[in-house]
């Protein structure tokens, strides 16, 4: 049952739109007519609002970070609660399932389920992107090593929740993937489409 109750709470969560909101909200119409369609902080961005991209991207970091806190609080399993809240916003129903790719999500679950590891993936999210300067690639290596990190603190049910989180980020990045390996992705700051958060 505390399985259950940690599931339905993350998904709700997980599955608020606030790219979606924060722009309608702003005048900016549907943000899933722009861009990549999609609505996480990297999209947002294309409208020009660094301040609605940053919202977006705190609010989806934090509607994963809650999940974990409230269900450590009331003694369910708060690794079962985050990677919910994961996939409702990589699947809300309020949207017919097509949400956005997870990273902010990842990131906010990870800094609330251990904070070592939360600084390690964002450390590695930052230092990839600045030598690299590809979102996408930086998510993808930050979000690869995250299960190993999880295991070698002494985590392993946090760890198998970041393997399922790792899995679906690599399968939401697939175009990106291909475009990795063609040449074709943007690098951060090119006046390209990129890849979304």
């Amino acid at each position: 049952m505390t399985i259950l109750l940690a599931l339905i709470l993350g998904y709700l969560l997980g599955s608020v739109p606030f790219g979606l909101v924060i722009t309608k909200l702003a005048g900016l119409g549907d943000i899933r007519a722009i861009g990549s369609g999609n609505i996480g902080a990297t999209n947002v961005l294309r409208t020009g609002r660094k301040d609605l991209a940053a919202a977006t991207l705190l609010l989806d970091g934090g509607k994963g970070a809650i999940a974990v806190i409230i269900a450590y609080l009331a003694g369910w399993r708060p690794e079962v609660a985050g990677a919910a809240a994961f996939l409702g916003h990589c699947f809300p129903v309020w949207l017919k399932f097509k949400g956005g790719k997870g990273v902010a999500t990842f990131m906010g679950t990870l800094f609330a389920l251990h904070f070592p590891a939360g600084l390690f993936a964002g450390a590695t999210w930052l230092g990839m992107a600045y030598v690299l300067r590809y979102s996408s690639l930086s998510a993808l290596v930050a979000a690869a090593a995250t299960p190993f990190v999880m295991f070698a603190m002494g985590k392993p049910a946090y760890a198998v929740a970041a393997v399922v989180m790792t899995a679906l980020i690599f399968i939401r990045h697939k175009t990106n993937i291909v475009r990795l390996l063609s040449g074709a992705e943007p690098k951060i700051g090119a006046n390209k489409e990129e890849a979304g958060a």
